[in-house]
C-alpha cells in the first residue's frame, strides 16, 4: 500500500523488528536461552498435560466431561494454526533477519500465528474455568511460554499477540459451547 496507509505500515514493520530484536537480545545470555528453550518445550505440551490431568484429577464426575473438551480445543487450536501458517507463509524472524538468533530448533518452517501461544492461552483459559485456583501457576507460566518464542527469535511479537488472541477466542467458543 502507498500513501499514509504504506507508512503506517512500515513504521509497524520496523517497531516489531526492533522489539523483536532486544528481546531476542537476551537468548545470547546462556543461561536464559535454557531457561527459555526449557519452558518453550514444557509449552509444546508437557505442561499442559500435567496441568490437565492435575485438573482432571479433581474433577470428579466432570472428568470426562473436561478431557473431552480439553482435547477438543487443543486438537482444534492444532488445526488453524496449522492451516493458518500454510496459507500465510510468514519466515520465521531468524530465517528473515541474520541479527535474530535461533535459540532452540523450530517445530514447523512458518511463524504466524504462535501455536504454542495459542495453546498457552486457550488451555489457561479452559483450565482456568475448571479449576481457579490453578490460574495462580498457569497465567504466569502461559506468559512465560509467550515471551519465550520471540526471546528464542522464532516468532515476531504479532505472531504471539494473534496466537494468543486465536486462543482466547477458541477457549471462550469452547466454553459457550459446552455452557
Amino acid at each position: 500500500p502507498s500513501g499514509w496507509r504504506g507508512l503506517l505500515v512500515e513504521y509497524l514493520n520496523h517497531f516489531e523488528l526492533n522489539l523483536c530484536l532486544r528481546v531476542n537480545a537476551l537468548s545470547r545470555r546462556a543461561l536464559v536461552r535454557r531457561f527459555f528453550s526449557v519452558v518453550s518445550w514444557l509449552g509444546n505440551y508437557p505442561a499442559w498435560v500435567l496441568f490437565g490431568l492435575l485438573i482432571a484429577a479433581q474433577q470428579g464426575p466432570q472428568t470426562l466431561v473436561f478431557s473431552v473438551q480439553a482435547l477438543a480445543t487443543a486438537f482444534t487450536g492444532i488445526a488453524i494454526y496449522k492451516f493458518l501458517k500454510k496459507r500465510l507463509v510468514r519466515e520465521r524472524p531468524f530465517v528473515t533477519h541474520s541479527d535474530i538468533v535461533c535459540g532452540t530448533p523450530p517445530l514447523d518452517r512458518y511463524s504466524f500465528p504462535s501455536g504454542h501461544t495459542l495453546h498457552a492461552v486457550s488451555l489457561t483459559v479452559l483450565y482456568g474455568a475448571y479449576e481457579p485456583a490453578m490460574l495462580i501457576i498457569m497465567v504466569p507460566f502461559a506468559a512465560l511460554v509467550a515471551v519465550s518464542r520471540v526471546v528464542l527469535g522464532l516468532h515476531y511479537p504479532s505472531d504471539v499477540a494473534v496466537g494468543g488472541l486465536i486462543g482466547a477466542l477458541l477457549a471462550a467458543v469452547s466454553l459457550a459451547l459446552s455452557g
